[in-house]
């Protein structure tokens, strides 16, 4: 056997969507709203078991608690919000389906794009207000003026995290449109696993 059978393979081209420090922050990204996705489906149940607890004490037992529906809203804000970049992730956003089988696939690349971007902006807005107003409320140890009085920081830095996840989210699947890994425009669902 002569060394020219190991040198004469060609070198392989290195893989679209390798383990550049983008593919390893997108992948990072990713499976974070993966994660909160799952969890926020958790928090779901456990804001309808406070709410037939707070209906039972209610009507059953003559003794209403103060605290359920507070604790249900925020239960109910963070599930919102942390959930709405694993739903961005799985294209579960509102959609005009139609348009998607009138147009062209470069066309629905480009409004994809637009959408993305546009969506982009409002959400990094949206973002930056909710870390201000989540700094504002635990430097001022603001409570709400209920009996319960939870702290109002709370909240806010569950709308902050899922803002911000959501805003990288669409970041990355703008990269991933305007780069093309894989070979398709959309990188979404469990197939962006590699």
């Amino acid at each position: 056997m002569s060394d020219t059978t190991h040198s004469s393979a060609a070198p392989q081209p290195a893989e679209p969507g390798g383990r550049s420090v983008w593919r390893v922050f997108a992948q990072s990204v990713k499976g974070f709203n993966v994660l909160t996705g799952y969890l926020s489906a958790i928090v779901v149940v456990i804001t309808s078991l406070v709410v037939c607890y707070g209906v039972f004490m209610r009507y059953f037992m003559d003794s209403p608690i103060d605290w359920g529906l507070e604790l249900s809203i925020f239960l109910l804000i963070i599930a919102t919000f942390m959930s709405a970049a694993y739903t961005q992730l799985q294209r579960g956003h509102v959609n005009i389906e139609v348009l998607e089988h009138i147009l062209s696939p470069k066309a629905n690349r480009v409004r994809y794009l637009i959408g993305d971007a546009l969506s982009l902006v409002f959400c990094a807005f949206l973002a930056f207000n909710a870390w201000e107003f989540f700094l504002e409320a635990f430097e001022d140890g603001r409570i709400t003026e209920s009996t319960w009085g939870p702290k109002l920081w709370v909240p806010y830095l569950f709308m902050a995290i899922g803002s911000t996840a959501l805003s990288l989210q669409l970041l990355v699947q703008i990269v991933d449109v305007l780069v093309g890994w894989k070979g398709r425009t959309h990188v979404t669902g469990p197939e962006w696993r590699e």
